[in-house]
């Protein structure tokens, strides 16, 4: 799946030729804010398609009827115990399209995250994950399966602080699904949690900038969803 050989064994690069070629178009400054939302869906759409052929299971459920009488077995997913959390703010622009590939609705749990600009470490500003706070029964209303939403992986320090966030809350496994990644960036997040963690991008990039910017990139993609560009 890989085109990347140096990368770990729980990162997977998408080979599709239409995602990309939206990626090519994403990283163009001339796409406007309403082309990047679209862009940043369909990508996201694509990447979630070949990670849950991975991470879900199909399994038979109760017996239904067809609208001309046939009766059938229903399909159901496994894990039922499912979680998106979008990382603030760009992740919000991938939600509605995992949410679009799922057949039934799950609970979105947000988590904010900022890079504070001199070291680059990350700061967690916002969670609310359900009983996130260590108690006797820590872990308990925990998702089995959580699917963190974090469109540019740079330096891989706030995608770390949210798989470790959740690892702290109870989930058995992770899924990350990423627009675009910084080889370093990826590789940091892949190791935190080798075991339970599967990161899925649509396009990795070789170099970050001084800023810790991917080069080339896609610039900010909450900037650019958001209109806030020069804030």
């Amino acid at each position: 799946m890989s085109a990347t050989p140096d990368l770990p064994a729980n990162v997977h690069v998408s080979n599709h030729p239409c995602l990309r070629a939206k990626l090519s178009l994403l990283r163009s400054k001339s796409t406007q804010a309403r082309d990047a939302k679209a862009l940043v869906n369909q990508i996201s759409t694509i990447v979630g398609c070949e990670a849950f052929a991975s991470a879900l299971t199909a399994v038979d459920g109760p017996k239904d009827e067809t609208p001309i009488g046939f009766e059938y077995t229903t399909t159901n997913v496994e894990p039922q115990e499912l979680s998106l959390v979008p990382i603030l703010r760009s992740g919000l622009g991938m939600v509605e399209a995992i949410q679009t590939l799922l057949p039934n609705p799950i609970p979105v749990h947000h988590l904010g995250l900022y890079r504070e600009p001199s070291t680059l470490d990350p700061v967690e500003y916002y969670n609310n994950l359900p009983h996130h706070i260590a108690t006797g029964n820590s872990g308990s209303s925990a998702s089995r399966l959580a699917i963190i939403l974090d469109p540019v992986i740079a330096t891989g320090g706030t995608c770390v602080a949210a798989i470790q966030t959740l690892r702290e809350w109870g989930v058995k496994r992770i899924v990350v699904l990423s627009v675009i990644a910084a080889v370093d960036g990826i590789r940091r997040a892949a190791a935190e949690w080798p075991d339970a963690v599967e990161i899925w991008v649509a396009g990795v990039d070789a170099e970050l900038t001084k800023d810790g910017m991917l080069k080339p990139g896609v610039g900010d993609v909450g900037d650019r969803l958001f209109l806030t560009i020069g804030k």
